[in-house]
């Protein structure tokens, strides 16, 4: 086999698994799962620990 051969066959595998990441993204199954991930980030119920801890540290070092 020659490189020309190697090639094709390469880019005929990768238009392949393009063709299923494509399939796998569109179909059905997968609408709810990216609708949530979509609103995850309206979900922010509690505040970050972070913020919390820096305001009791700023508040300890006030007293």
């Amino acid at each position: 086999m020659d490189y020309i051969t190697w090639r094709s066959f390469y880019t005929v595998l990768v238009f392949v698994l393009f063709i299923g990441v494509v399939w796998w993204a569109y179909s059905k199954g997968q609408k709810k799962n990216f609708d949530d991930a979509a609103n995850s980030i309206f979900d922010d119920e509690q505040p970050s620990s972070k913020t919390n801890d820096s305001t009791k540290q700023e508040s300890k070092n006030n007293e």
